[in-house]
């Protein structure tokens, strides 16, 4: 680690621009072959229930991330973090999320999202701050556009494109 911040403080590190392309399966609803990747931990007593926009919910995530939009299609990693319904008016969520990569050169390397998402846009669009391991130092965007959705269990899958610089 010396090492690589001593080239990064020298002038001898370049940033490396990369663009990833992956699908985000949202399950929060099992249903055969697919397990809870979305769960409720915590509401606000006396005003989620009551609230159109669910204020106050917050959830646990662990999506997988797959290469194809089909479940079964080779997993490159996962998305791990929090969800929070945090507006009144709108339905939206401020996320906090890890992207976890299992797979090839970037095997365990992340990047760390934050920022809001309408919950029901076709389009997200969030910032990247920063990234560990390949992707030490990232900073760019994410964007995700609705794949497809289950009007009844409310699973959906959401195309995710990631365009950004790293060292």
């Amino acid at each position: 680690m010396d090492k690589w911040f001593n080239n990064l403080r020298h002038g001898h590190a370049k940033p490396k621009f990369q663009e990833l392309h992956f699908y985000i399966h949202d399950i929060l609803q099992a249903v055969p072959g697919k397990n809870i990747s979305i769960v409720e931990v915590a509401k606000a007593e006396n005003i989620t229930d009551s609230s159109p926009t669910e204020f106050g919910l917050v959830y646990v995530v662990d999506n997988k991330l797959t290469a194809g939009p089909e479940y079964d299609s080779k997993q490159v990693g996962y998305v791990q973090g929090l969800s929070v319904s945090a507006s009144i008016e709108n339905s939206a969520s401020t996320v906090c999320l890890n992207m976890i990569f299992t797979q090839g050169e970037y095997n365990g390397s992340t990047l760390s999202v934050l920022g809001r998402i309408a919950r029901y846009s076709d389009n997200r669009e969030f910032p990247i701050l920063g990234g560990t391991g390949g992707y030490r130092m990232a900073q760019g965007i994410a964007t995700g556009e609705l794949y497809s959705y289950d009007n009844v269990t409310r699973n959906a899958v959401v195309e995710c494109r990631i365009r950004f610089f790293h060292y």
